[in-house]
């Protein structure tokens, strides 16, 4: 599958979800039907479904926990950084596959360029067949690094659906603000809070995209140096699809509940370290 139908199906599933997964109950009045501490599991399974009661209630109900200790504000963050650093736990192995797949990349343009103009069925058949032993002697499958992405989705829609139903959401605010409406509604009415937290979700996420680019030209440079020939800069396999993500989270982040700009925050800062932190590994393997 190539980098274009990737996008394509990956744009058809999160339409699917924004389509399925968003619609918040609402009461005779029209308001959201908050999640309290006194919602039980049942009656969401019974009044709800299954993604209400397994996604939605228990993060909401971590909000609704943490915050009489601390505020609003922080509970969100503690929450996202646990579910962020479980999503890292179950995807390291991709994500460090990722990496070796980086590193792979000339060997890969070297396939590549061997069938270059080559069209006929029997010359794609044999790319295909040292490509796929490429990634099966470096124990790589290239699908692998859109695991994470797809993990995610669930996770950001409920997210979603608990910043607006957690009642210490609705009742609680953070250094003297509703984190209620969303980021464009706090700017358009004079609140430029609201903007200093939207820019620094922006500038978060945006280091979180070039941070690994970084790190995998400093390791690239490395590498020729190390076999003392010139370095060529290698393209990114995930190409366009991190911008187009990116795009994708300024879209929502603006017209969403200020309480997931702080999902946003963390959730970059979270990517940062993991990128670090899989570069490591990723670096060490292939020493040893």
């Amino acid at each position: 599958m190539n980098k274009k139908k990737l996008l394509i199906l990956i744009s058809v599933l999160m339409v699917l979800f924004l389509a399925t997964g968003c619609s918040i109950p609402k009461d005779s009045e029209g308001n959201n039907i908050l999640i309290t501490l006194d919602t039980t599991f049942r009656q969401m399974m019974d009044s709800e479904g299954f993604f209400s009661a397994i996604f939605v209630y228990p993060l909401s109900q971590f909000i609704n926990i943490i915050t009489p200790y601390t505020n609003v504000g922080i509970s969100i963050l503690v929450v996202t950084a646990v579910i962020n650093g479980l999503v890292v736990l179950f995807t390291l192995k991709q994500n460090i596959a990722m990496q070796r797949m980086q590193q792979l990349q000339p060997e890969i343009q070297r396939i590549q360029r061997k069938y270059e103009g080559r069209t006929d069925q029997n010359s794609k058949m044999r790319m295909a067949q040292e490509m796929q032993n490429l990634y099966s002697k470096n124990h790589i499958n290239p699908m692998s690094s859109f695991i994470g992405l797809f993990i995610q989705f669930p996770i950001l829609i409920a997210m979603y659906m608990a910043c607006q139903r957690a009642e210490a959401v609705a009742k609680g605010s953070f250094f003297g603000i509703s984190l209620e409406p969303t980021p464009l509604a706090g700017i358009t009415g004079g609140q430029w809070v609201y903007a200093v937290f939207f820019l620094l979700m922006l500038g978060i996420q945006l280091s979180s995209i070039m941070i690994p680019q970084w790190l995998a030209k400093r390791r690239a440079k490395k590498e020729a140096e190390l076999h003392h020939r010139p370095y060529r800069p290698t393209p990114n396999p995930m190409g366009n699809t991190m911008y187009f993500m990116m795009i994708f989270i300024f879209v929502l982040a603006i017209n969403w509940p200020t309480a997931m700009t702080f999902y946003w925050i963390v959730s970059g800062i979270v990517n940062i370290v993991k990128a670090v932190i899989v570069d490591a590994i990723a670096n060490r393997k292939k020493e040893a």
